[in-house]
């Protein structure tokens, strides 16, 4: 990458998701078609896909059942375009499309697009407003949920039609389903170092280093009290995390059994 996103200028972000499928090539293709990834490679079961030449998704076929939603695991996977008018010539031919979405919101500090995926993964579409205009209180991020002003952003989009994430696009953060919020809270604060931006109650947190306004999510609004996730469900694999810290790869289980690995980065 030649611009870094802010997002992966801090010392801890996320890198790459993992994901098990029912239907791996359907998955494939959904992400290719909609997102925008390109297909990089193929190891045994697994089809990874990414912007660029830079792996974000891998998608493992497995014989799994049915994610389900009220259980712990992905709440969605955002995906960080680098600029605005990426977002708006997405948000174009989206509509040219008809693609069908689940909500767009405007977070203050981003713009964002949701979806779901065919077997029932969230997925993020969002551009971030320059971080030097992000309102902080101290080490809270003034963040929120309103309307998304699509009209607005459409005069973004330029002449050339959008044909695939650009490079530059990355895995801007993980949200994730937990059975505690506060309970997961100290465990990313312990594990890996992150530092609370935003809170809604008891019900989510939102967590981040370097000052970006958040690398995870965590909620518990379908999911409180959730226990350990079922191995064989479909969904969330692994999250991969690149480190400053980081001296060899390792590789740690949430309380809920996500798997979080931990890899260095890349000087």
């Amino acid at each position: 990458m030649t611009d870094v996103s802010f997002a992966a200028t801090a010392p801890t972000y996320v890198s790459k998701i993992g994901i098990k499928a029912k239907d791996a090539d359907l998955l494939s293709s959904y992400y290719q078609d909609v997102v925008g990834l390109r297909e990089i490679s193929r190891e045994g079961q697994s089809i990874i896909l990414g912007a660029g030449e830079t792996p974000l998704l891998e998608i493992e076929q497995a014989t799994v059942r049915a994610d389900d939603p009220q259980s712990a695991g992905l709440y969605h996977t955002a995906f960080l375009l680098p600029e605005r008018a990426d977002l708006a010539r997405w948000a174009r031919r989206a509509i040219d499309k008809r693609t069908p979405i689940v909500g767009a919101s405007d977070h203050l500090v981003s713009e964002a697009i949701y979806l779901t995926d065919p077997e029932g993964n969230g997925i993020e579409i969002y551009a971030d407003r320059p971080h030097e205009k992000w309102t902080w209180n101290g080490s809270a991020v003034t963040m929120a949920t309103e309307p998304l002003d699509v009209g607005n952003l459409l005069t973004e989009a330029t002449a050339q039609p959008w044909t695939a994430a650009p490079d530059g696009t990355m895995v801007g953060h993980l949200h994730l389903r937990v059975g505690n919020a506060k309970e997961a809270e100290a465990w990313w604060h312990k594990e890996l170092g992150l530092q609370t931006v935003a809170a809604y109650g008891a019900g989510a947190v939102f967590m981040s280093t370097g000052g970006y306004h958040h690398h995870v999510a965590a909620n518990a609004w379908q999911s409180r009290g959730a226990g350990r996730r079922d191995n064989d469900r479909s969904g969330l694999a692994w999250a991969e995390f690149s480190s400053a810290d980081a001296k060899e790869e390792r590789e740690i289980i949430d309380p809920w059994g996500n798997v979080i690995r931990i890899v260095p980065a890349k000087a």
